[in-house]
């Protein structure tokens, strides 16, 4: 259909032209236009989780469907998207065309090389997976109105066919050895055993249900919580059960040997996918691992000198013991931990505006991680919001174990899970207008995790950090980032045991030995994510270095961050690119329009 009948144009030229600028598109542009539609709509088909989030009704009512044959389609699906990709002109796109192009190829060529790995095998890590999915999605799905309501009781109905295909899945595994380790199937199988022993009227499932609008009336409401109470007696409970009976008979008995990811079938190719696809660079594990010790050896020497300013006599060994025993750096009570946190993350909005041009309409909340799965849960994460479906984003603080949650590396965790960190980033990257789906619902491990090391650094720009103990809580936590990349190598590259990964935080850091075992089985469990963090915050840290080095006093920190933030995630050759000719692009402006010096 046309833009306008021809007899309007003569009252409508600006509608004129901007259809005439619409049919003058390109005919590469309109190819590459209609892959990316293909693209998003399978990654939709995909992961309704994300589609949802982002205002798909239909997607709010679905589950994951994870059996091969879907998987297999798509591998077809994204050969030919890449063939037709590949047939683009490029140098017939428009620049930011052009930057969609290279971005959908270098996704759909990850999306295709991760599916050779049949990775649906392991769907879980040592403190989440898809057993763990439907909790998520009732402590963040909100009803509004029917309509939600009726797309959660739709997802309760799915999840046994969820729990089904994943069971196969795992017996998949186990049939072709690929498969967890055992110290990682026996964190899986308390979080099971707990969820299999969980009352109906108790169960988590049924959230959403204990706060609707009035709109609903009381009567349907009750009917909605009496739907959703029999779906988990009658049909979720069932499969909880027979989940944790898999794990303790089946599971256990097969699980790996070895920690080392490369002991698993096709595993030395698949490790260094997951280095490639976590880091978004070309770098072995071997350059990894040696660069893990160099950071280990330069942040070292910053904590000494902290030390030093605390006035502490004794040892590096002496300080981390002193640390970890003197009940002043500990909360008593969870409460107390949580308010300790809220204050921390006030203090870092007030900051905001100094250093960024924009920020994010999306509000977060500081929340305790649910009890029934904090015992092995990290000691904070943050939890994606959505606007769209009215859900705030989500600072979780674990209030278990108060005696391992030291109160010196809560400045550090805070701005890193809330604000400048994860919140402030992925809000925005959802909020962005203008980009395609699959580049807001894109996160390159590297970009997203090394923004939120590298607002531990900002941290300090913000006045976050108040005394000496708190700065070494900072340090404390970038060695926790180093020694995760010789320890990731070390376990899955260079087969180490547990122990000698273990000495690497035990020795240079102030971590709680609780909070060391459970990053140990997570770095065990989750090959190669671990590497991301340290990798891109020092290329955040790199390309501000070069951008005050180039623009002098010139230098905008405000416009800085808002270079790197609002084009949404991406890999770090894409912003080193975009970043370097940014700068190049305010040199000249700014020598073009500096005023002449006088004869």
């Amino acid at each position: 259909m046309g833009c306008m009948p021809r007899a309007a144009w003569i009252f409508g030229g600006a509608l004129w032209l901007a259809c005439a600028a619409a049919a003058a598109q390109s005919p590469a542009e309109s190819n590459l236009d209609s892959l990316i539609g293909e693209y998003e709509q399978l990654i939709r088909t995909e992961d309704p989780v994300s589609a949802g989030q982002e205002g798909d009704r239909n997607a709010l009512r679905r589950l994951p469907d994870v059996r091969p044959e879907p998987q297999q389609a798509a591998a077809k699906q994204l050969k030919d998207i890449a063939q037709r990709l590949a047939a683009i002109e490029v140098n017939r796109l428009s620049p930011d065309a052009a930057l969609n192009h290279q971005l959908l190829t270098n996704v759909v060529a990850i999306h295709s090389e991760q599916l050779t790995f049949d990775l649906p095998r392991i769907p879980f890590e040592n403190d989440s997976g898809f057993h763990t999915l439907l909790d998520y999605l009732a402590r963040t799905t909100t009803i509004g109105s029917r309509e939600d309501a009726d797309a959660w009781l739709a997802r309760l109905e799915a999840t046994p066919t969820f729990y089904e295909q994943n069971l196969a899945n795992l017996r998949r595994g186990i049939k072709t050895k690929y498969t967890q380790p055992r110290i990682v199937a026996e964190r899986v199988l308390e979080v099971a055993r707990k969820q299999a022993g969980t009352k109906p009227e108790d169960s988590s499932l049924l959230l959403p249900f204990a706060r609707m609008p009035s709109s609903i009336p009381a009567t349907a409401q009750a009917e909605y919580r009496d739907k959703a109470l029999a779906i988990v007696r009658d049909r979720i409970l069932p499969v909880q059960k027979q989940f944790a009976q898999f794990m303790a008979k089946e599971y256990l008995p097969a699980a790996r040997p070895k920690l080392a990811w490369r002991t698993t079938p096709n595993g030395e190719k698949s490790y260094e996918f997951f280095v490639r696809r976590e880091t978004t660079t070309k770098m072995t594990p071997d350059e990894i691992h040696r660069l893990g010790q160099s950071e280990v050896a330069r942040i070292r020497g910053l904590m000494e000198t902290t030390i030093a300013e605390t006035g502490f006599k004794g040892s590096f060994a002496d300080f981390l013991k002193m640390l970890r025993t003197d009940p002043r750096f500990y909360a008593q009570t969870p409460e107390d931990l949580l308010e300790k946190a809220s204050e921390i993350a006030k203090r870092a909005d007030d900051q905001l505006p100094r250093l960024f041009g924009t920020l994010p309409r999306l509000p977060y909340g500081v929340r305790p991680v649910p009890a029934d799965i904090a015992e092995g849960y990290t000691t904070g994460r943050y939890w994606t919001g959505s606007m769209r479906q009215g859900q705030a984003g989500g600072y979780m603080v674990n209030t278990s174990h108060l005696d391992q949650r030291p109160l010196y590396e809560l400045p550090a965790l805070t701005v890193h899970e809330a604000v400048p960190g994860h919140h402030l980033q992925i809000a925005l990257s959802q909020e962005l207008t203008g980009i395609p789906y699959f580049r807001r619902n894109t996160s390159p491990t590297a970009f997203v995790e090394g923004w939120g090391l590298y607002s531990e650094f900002l941290g300090e720009e913000m006045g976050i950090y108040r005394d000496p103990y708190e700065k070494f809580g900072r340090y404390s936590y970038e060695m926790w980032r180093a020694c995760r990349l010789v320890a990731d190598t070390g376990i899955h590259w260079l087969g180490w045991d547990i122990e000698q990964a273990r000495r690497c935080f035990t020795e240079n850091s102030a971590l709680a030995p609780h909070n060391i075992q459970t990053e140990l089985e997570r770095y065990i469990s989750w090959p190669g994510q671990a590497l991301a963090y340290k990798i891109g915050e020092l290329r955040f840290r790199a390309l501000r270095a070069d951008a005050e080095k180039a623009l002098g006093e010139k230098f905008n920190v405000r416009e800085f961050h808002d270079q790197l933030l609002l084009s949404g995630a991406l890999p770090l050759d894409v912003v080193t690119e975009r970043i370097h000719a940014w700068i190049n692009s305010q040199s000249s402006t700014r020598a073009t329009s500096a005023p002449a010096l006088a004869p």
